[in-house]
């Protein structure tokens, strides 16, 4: 069977294998709740908002019978509120690959699944995920009682999901902000959202909508040092999503998940492109920037920059797990965040990139907009130079001023360095 991988600006796209007929059968079968539920919601943060923390175990299959356990407990005694989220979260004391985790889930399950790694061997978990929660220093505390910093996630299902047909709007954002608090730091939305929703969608990202975030029902994270499985139940009445839904949801997902890890799987190198397509092709894409440096070069044109992307569709000769393929993009980028976004019966989303576009820490903001980028220089020297070029240079001058006048609109301080990755 021959699979199709579709590449733009540096991101992949890659089919769900299953049929479209499939899809819409096993779609039905999948239930959670919409955080974004129009008349029904509201802003007001969920009455409950708690994170529980079990016992340590010294290994991974240790963690469910801990968690299933806890969750027949939580069953007998369930909160008296109307709305709430609460994490169960058990401590391991072995250091295992969330990656790896994923990759063991099984592959006929369709429920939604992702992933968010940092870039290098730690890093606030801030910078992991695409929605904070405002909240301090994202970390977890060892036995010892030092602070372990968060290496990557990695999430099946959803306690609470959040999608829109419509662009990201301020109501939204409330509608995520209620299910987080400052107090349970590691409960937080994993996603992602269009660049511009007023265009037409196209096909493979239809399944995404304008915007697409989860709060996973079972989450493996990997620490400095250790790691830590944890569950999270979600409800609202007014929601339509009562506490006796989404346990029972939660059931069903935990009856899903494999606690053995499989050795990590990477692409296979025999692996043969078929035939590969470029959208536009050749032709028009070199029509394409003639018209843009045209349009540009114009006597009434307001235009200083334009970024032109297409899109490359490859048939390879063998269907393609994109776990695989992410696992293969992560070992040949090891200073690169990597995240893998697949919504219920729909295609994958994955990204290996080096970029923060920016990180917020309460009222600290930073960005690494890289849109003016060298190679490496050999020496420390070398790299203090290429980055003053980069900083200076009239040619880089565009991207410099178009960041300042981003971060100027919202009145905020900002100074320009180099980084090095």
């Amino acid at each position: 069977m021959a699979a199709a991988l579709a590449r733009s600006s540096g991101r992949l796209m890659i089919p769900n294998a299953t049929s479209s007929s499939a899809q819409h059968r096993y779609r039905s079968c999948w239930l959670s709740m919409n955080g974004c539920g129009g008349a029904g919601g509201s802003d007001k943060a969920v009455g409950v908002c708690e994170t529980r923390t079990l016992a340590s175990v010294s290994a991974p299959e240790l963690a469910v019978p801990q968690l299933k356990l806890a969750v027949s407990a939580l069953e007998a005694n369930p909160p008296r509120s109307g709305s709430g989220i609460i994490r169960l979260q058990v401590p391991i004391r072995q250091r295992a690959d969330a990656l790896q985790w994923l990759q063991a889930q099984s592959q006929h399950q369709v429920l939604p699944r992702c992933f968010f790694s940092s870039r290098g061997q730690s890093l606030d978990l801030t910078s992991l995920s695409l929605v904070g929660n405002g909240g301090g220093l994202a970390s977890t505390a060892k036995d010892d009682g030092d602070e372990q910093e968060l290496v990557s996630v990695a999430g099946v299902g959803s306690a609470v999901f959040f999608q829109g047909s419509y662009p990201f709007a301020l109501q939204d954002w409330q509608s995520v902000k209620r299910f987080l608090c400052k107090e349970c730091p590691l409960i937080r939305a994993y996603g992602a959202m269009r660049f511009d929703a007023r265009t037409v969608v196209a096909p493979e990202w239809e399944d995404f909508g304008s915007f697409y975030f989860i709060v996973p029902q079972v989450e493996f994270d990997q620490l400095q040092e250790s790691s830590m499985l944890a569950l999270t139940i979600a409800w609202d009445n007014n929601l339509l999503w009562t506490w006796q839904k989404a346990m029972d949801e939660l059931k069903a997902t935990l009856q899903q998940i494999s606690s053995c890890f499989g050795r990590l799987r990477k692409l296979d190198p025999k692996t043969t492109i078929i035939s590969f397509q470029h959208f536009p092709s050749k032709g028009s894409w070199d029509i394409s920037v003639k018209r843009a440096l045209e349009i540009i070069n114009g006597r009434e044109s307001e235009l200083v920059k334009v970024v032109l992307a297409r899109c490359s569709k490859y048939i390879i000769d063998t269907t393609t797990d994109p776990l695989v393929l992410l696992a293969s993009l992560k070992a040949e980028s090891q200073n690169a965040y990597q995240f893998y976004i697949q919504p219920p019966g729909a295609p994958a989303f994955i990204g290996n990139t080096p970029e923060q576009l920016f990180h917020r820490k309460c009222f600290h903001v930073t960005s690494e907009a890289l849109a003016g980028t060298r190679a490496r220089g050999v020496t420390k020297a070398e790299d203090l130079q290429i980055g003053q070029d980069l900083l200076f240079r009239l040619l880089f001058s565009v991207s410099i001023s178009s960041i300042k006048k981003c971060f100027s609109s919202i009145k905020l301080r900002f100074t320009f360095s180099c980084l090095h990755v």
